[in-house]
Protein backbone atom coordinates (compact mmCIF):
# COMPACT_ATOMS: atom_id res chain seq x y z
CA UNK A 1 0.00 0.00 0.00
CA UNK A 2 1.56 3.28 -1.08
CA UNK A 3 0.28 5.57 1.68
CA UNK A 4 0.84 3.23 4.65
CA UNK A 5 3.51 4.51 7.03
CA UNK A 6 4.45 0.97 8.08
CA UNK A 7 4.80 -0.15 4.46
CA UNK A 8 7.08 2.85 3.93
CA UNK A 9 9.16 1.78 6.94
CA UNK A 10 9.43 -1.77 5.55
CA UNK A 11 10.50 -0.37 2.16
CA UNK A 12 13.15 1.87 3.75
CA UNK A 13 11.39 5.09 2.72
CA UNK A 14 11.05 6.15 6.37
CA UNK A 15 13.79 5.38 8.90
CA UNK A 16 13.14 3.12 11.88
CA UNK A 17 15.06 1.63 14.79
CA UNK A 18 14.97 -1.97 13.55
CA UNK A 19 14.93 -4.73 16.15
CA UNK A 20 14.35 -7.76 13.90
CA UNK A 21 13.71 -8.61 10.27
CA UNK A 22 13.24 -11.71 8.17
CA UNK A 23 11.38 -12.54 4.95
CA UNK A 24 7.92 -12.18 6.51
CA UNK A 25 8.18 -9.92 9.57
CA UNK A 26 9.69 -6.60 10.56
CA UNK A 27 10.05 -5.39 14.16
CA UNK A 28 11.09 -1.90 15.22
CA UNK A 29 10.88 0.46 18.18
CA UNK A 30 7.65 2.41 18.48
CA UNK A 31 8.52 6.12 18.37
CA UNK A 32 6.15 6.74 21.31
CA UNK A 33 8.16 4.44 23.63
CA UNK A 34 5.26 4.09 26.06
CA UNK A 35 7.75 2.05 28.09
CA UNK A 36 11.48 1.70 27.42
CA UNK A 37 11.90 -0.90 24.66
CA UNK A 38 8.31 -0.67 23.31
CA UNK A 39 8.53 -2.63 20.05
CA UNK A 40 6.13 -3.10 17.14
CA UNK A 41 6.01 -6.37 15.21
CA UNK A 42 4.41 -6.16 11.76
CA UNK A 43 3.92 -8.42 8.76
CA UNK A 44 5.74 -7.30 5.64
CA UNK A 45 2.59 -8.05 3.68
CA UNK A 46 0.14 -5.19 4.14
CA UNK A 47 -2.98 -6.19 6.01
CA UNK A 48 -5.25 -3.64 7.66
CA UNK A 49 -6.17 -5.42 10.89
CA UNK A 50 -6.62 -8.84 12.46
CA UNK A 51 -9.97 -9.40 10.71
CA UNK A 52 -8.47 -9.08 7.24
CA UNK A 53 -5.29 -11.00 7.99
CA UNK A 54 -4.71 -14.28 6.15
CA UNK A 55 -4.10 -17.13 8.64
CA UNK A 56 -0.59 -17.74 7.28
CA UNK A 57 0.35 -14.08 7.72
CA UNK A 58 -0.96 -14.19 11.30
CA UNK A 59 0.99 -17.39 11.89
CA UNK A 60 4.17 -15.78 10.59
CA UNK A 61 3.79 -12.78 12.88
CA UNK A 62 2.74 -14.60 16.02
CA UNK A 63 5.45 -17.26 15.58
CA UNK A 64 8.06 -14.51 16.07
CA UNK A 65 6.46 -12.89 19.11
CA UNK A 66 7.99 -15.21 21.77
CA UNK A 67 11.60 -14.62 20.69
CA UNK A 68 11.11 -10.86 20.23
CA UNK A 69 9.30 -10.52 23.58
CA UNK A 70 12.00 -12.58 25.30
CA UNK A 71 14.71 -10.37 23.78
CA UNK A 72 12.93 -7.16 24.79
CA UNK A 73 12.41 -8.40 28.35
CA UNK A 74 16.02 -9.53 28.63
CA UNK A 75 17.53 -6.42 27.03
CA UNK A 76 15.96 -4.11 29.60
CA UNK A 77 15.60 -6.45 32.58
CA UNK A 78 11.86 -5.80 32.48
CA UNK A 79 9.56 -7.23 35.15
CA UNK A 80 7.08 -8.45 32.51
CA UNK A 81 5.78 -7.86 29.00
CA UNK A 82 2.34 -7.01 27.62
CA UNK A 83 1.48 -8.19 24.11
CA UNK A 84 -1.20 -5.89 22.67
CA UNK A 85 -3.04 -5.67 19.36
CA UNK A 86 -5.59 -2.93 18.69
CA UNK A 87 -8.19 -3.24 15.91
CA UNK A 88 -10.43 -0.41 14.73
CA UNK A 89 -10.56 3.15 16.00
CA UNK A 90 -12.76 2.17 18.95
CA UNK A 91 -9.90 -0.05 20.16
CA UNK A 92 -7.34 2.74 19.59
CA UNK A 93 -5.84 1.45 16.34
CA UNK A 94 -4.12 4.50 14.82
CA UNK A 95 -2.08 2.92 12.01
CA UNK A 96 -4.12 0.66 9.78
CA UNK A 97 -1.47 -1.96 9.13
CA UNK A 98 -1.63 -4.94 11.49
CA UNK A 99 0.85 -4.51 14.30
CA UNK A 100 1.56 -6.15 17.61
CA UNK A 101 2.89 -4.07 20.50
CA UNK A 102 5.52 -5.69 22.71
CA UNK A 103 5.50 -3.51 25.82
CA UNK A 104 8.08 -4.24 28.49
CA UNK A 105 6.71 -3.58 31.96
CA UNK A 106 8.53 -2.14 34.91
CA UNK A 107 7.39 -1.29 38.40
CA UNK A 108 4.07 0.57 38.77
CA UNK A 109 4.04 3.96 37.15
CA UNK A 110 5.96 2.90 34.03
CA UNK A 111 3.57 4.83 31.78
CA UNK A 112 1.31 2.02 30.60
CA UNK A 113 -1.82 0.73 32.26
CA UNK A 114 -4.27 -2.03 31.56
CA UNK A 115 -7.24 -2.28 33.82
CA UNK A 116 -10.70 -3.63 33.20
CA UNK A 117 -13.77 -4.25 35.24
CA UNK A 118 -14.28 -7.70 36.71
CA UNK A 119 -17.84 -8.66 35.72
CA UNK A 120 -17.54 -12.28 36.86
CA UNK A 121 -20.52 -11.82 39.17
CA UNK A 122 -22.65 -10.25 36.45
CA UNK A 123 -23.21 -13.41 34.37
CA UNK A 124 -24.69 -16.74 35.29
CA UNK A 125 -23.16 -19.93 33.87
CA UNK A 126 -26.18 -20.17 31.57
CA UNK A 127 -25.63 -16.63 30.26
CA UNK A 128 -21.97 -17.42 29.62
CA UNK A 129 -23.03 -20.49 27.64
CA UNK A 130 -25.40 -18.33 25.57
CA UNK A 131 -22.63 -15.82 24.89
CA UNK A 132 -20.18 -18.55 23.91
CA UNK A 133 -22.73 -20.09 21.55
CA UNK A 134 -23.34 -16.72 19.89
CA UNK A 135 -19.62 -16.44 19.17
CA UNK A 136 -19.21 -20.08 18.17
CA UNK A 137 -21.96 -19.72 15.57
CA UNK A 138 -19.93 -16.97 13.87
CA UNK A 139 -16.75 -19.06 13.60
CA UNK A 140 -16.44 -20.63 10.18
Amino acid sequence: MTDCIFCKIINGEIPSAKVYEDEEVYAFLDISQVTKGHTLVIPKQHTKNIYETHPQVASNVFARIPKIATAVKSAFDADGVNIVNNNDEAAYQSVFHLHIHVLPRYENGDGFGVKWTDNSNSYTPEQLQELSQTIAEKIS
